[in-house]
């Protein structure tokens, strides 16, 4: 399979400019969160998966690895990530002991059926077009065992949005309704929107088990 126009987007130029927009700071990300919704990342994490029992876990597009520090700060071991931009690779790597940072494509995951308890995506299938969500989707229920985390733009609609001038490299949609359509058989354990302070629109986090 060659590569999407979503992984050569982000394996370009824009690809190197993202990561230099998002210096590592796991801390920041509770700042961010707290100052967009009033709630921080780390409260989220602890909402959603904090009672679980989770012996590991993949992010799928974990850029510089933020997400994975966070978490790992919360007490979460057997922490993997997979990103298809080289540079953001090597920050993760750098940043992120003892995390399992790989490069490699979110449509093709170099792991085995099942491996995993838990498979997130944290605004990444915001960034795959329509017709390349069911491919994605897959993989991430293919390698999960039980659980399917996300947190990405909601609305009830799909709709694409543009991104910093690029036109269908942004869209918001019912990534839980997706889910659902494609894998029948996976439940909702919780969901939780949430509201921007400055303005009307949503962010969605969820989490579903097969």
């Amino acid at each position: 399979m060659g590569l999407t126009n979503e992984e050569k987007f982000w394996s370009s130029k824009f690809g190197k400019q993202y990561v230099a927009r998002n210096t590592f700071d796991p801390k920041g990300l509770d700042e961010l969160y707290f100052s967009k919704f009033g709630i921080s990342r780390s409260k989220l994490n602890k909402e959603f998966i904090g009672k679980l029992k989770i012996n590991n876990i993949l992010e799928v597009g974990c850029n510089i690895g933020n997400q994975l520090v966070l978490l790992q700060k919360q007490g979460f071991k057997n922490l993997y990530g997979i990103e298809i931009f080289p540079e953001a690779v090597e920050t993760a790597k750098k940043h992120a002991k003892n995390v399992n940072i790989i490069q490699g494509s979110a449509f093709d995951l170099p792991f085995k059926d099942n491996v995993f308890d838990l498979v997130f995506t944290a605004g990444v299938l915001i960034h795959i077009s329509p017709k390349d969500l069911k491919k994605i989707m897959s993989e991430i229920y293919r390698t999960s065992s039980r659980y399917i985390w996300g947190y990405e733009y909601y609305s009830p609609k799909h709709a694409a949005i543009d991104y910093r001038g690029n036109k269908n490299f942004l869209w918001k949609g019912d990534f839980v309704k997706l889910y659902q359509k494609y894998f029948p058989d996976l439940k909702l354990v919780k969901s939780r929107r949430l509201k921007y302070k400055n303005s009307e629109n949503y962010d969605e986090m969820f989490l579903l088990k097969k």
